[in-house]
């Protein structure tokens, strides 16, 4: 990246997350690494969102400036700036297309600042792209996803692969993938109607559309762990990705190392590692919207597969497993 900017003087970086924690977190996380190599960063967020991105970067050089965020979206009560206050997860496109609404502050912003060398923003914020243009900016997506999961959907859904199968459990191979095995279940809409229409997939088309055209995409990940989906990404797809990860491993150290002082997930953890045994993290975000059902289905399984896990789940959901089996 330091040959986008020639001249002698900081590399100046513009980051700008998109409003939800498991977005965000991984760009604070990049923060720390650009400032370890000397660059100026800047990070755009909302009033709202400030107080968490400042409290995890109040001990570094990152400048945090405020865009305002409309109060007045159709079906998005007042105030709610990140998508963990929104009531239901179905007001998601509304939400994100209110994000949209801060591009000619944005824009503004970006004539006060310090020259950019370049610019990472979430590719949930595809508008950005609009706007390094303006400013000849090269612009950097950035994606939660691994490899893996944004090449197997990138050919799902470019090869149409759900509309084959007679059922929603029949099996479908990946071509360039023919071992791994998917379902037409393991997917939601928009993606498993032939034709969609509505505000999430012309939404999603932006985001891709957008993500093509930008200089490139951060993976937060690294070669060793999917060498084989992140060759195939970088002769397969646009634009070129670059593997920055895993960068949890920015964040300083935090608490006590002592023994005693662990919680007991991590000394249990601590007492796997010591074994030899490895364990099996499942996790869903915060986000997502699982019913009791599946939460059941998905303790029988853990439990009928005999490996050792750690499942992270919302408190209401604990109340749903009552009586789910503890085991060593």
């Amino acid at each position: 990246m330091g040959s986008i900017c020639g001249d002698s003087q900081p590399h100046h970086v513009v980051l700008f997350p998109f409003m939800s924690k498991g977005h965000t977190i991984p760009l604070l996380h990049l923060a720390r690494l650009l400032l370890h190599r000397s660059l100026i960063v800047t990070i755009f967020t909302t009033p709202a969102n400030r107080p968490f991105i400042f409290e995890s970067l109040n001990d570094t050089t990152v400048t945090i400036l405020d865009l305002p965020f409309s109060h007045n979206v159709p079906d998005i009560p007042v105030g709610i700036e990140s998508t963990d206050k929104l009531p239901s997860m179905s007001m998601f496109p509304s939400f994100a297309n209110a994000a949209m609404l801060m591009q000619p502050d944005f824009e503004r912003a970006l004539q006060t600042v310090p020259r950019v060398s370049f610019m990472v923003s979430d590719g949930f914020l595809w508008w950005t792209l609009e706007s390094a243009s303006k400013f000849n900016i090269p612009r950097f997506v950035y994606y939660g996803m691994s490899y893996y999961s944004s090449c197997v959907g990138r050919v799902v859904a470019i090869d149409r692969l759900l509309f084959g199968p007679e059922t929603d459990d029949e099996l479908i191979s990946i071509p360039p993938f023919p071992w791994i095995k998917v379902t037409r279940n393991d997917f939601e809409p928009p993606f498993t109607e032939p034709e969609p229409k509505g505000l999430q997939i012309e939404f999603i088309m932006e985001v891709l559309i957008a993500t093509a055209k930008s200089h490139g995409i951060i993976f937060n990940s690294f070669y060793e762990l999917e060498p084989l989906f992140a060759d195939y990404w970088n002769s397969e797809c646009t634009p070129k990705a670059w593997s920055a990860g895993p960068l949890c491993l920015a964040e300083p150290p935090k608490g006590s190392t002592e023994p005693h002082n662990k919680p007991k997930w991590v000394q249990w953890l601590d007492k796997k590692h010591d074994q030899g045994r490895s364990v099996l993290y499942v996790a869903f975000g915060s986000q997502a919207e699982i019913s009791p059902a599946q939460l059941k289905s998905i303790a029988t399984g853990l439990e009928e597969s005999k490996v050792n896990f750690l499942w992270v789940i919302r408190k209401s959901e604990s109340e749903i497993l009552d009586g789910f089996e503890e085991r060593e």
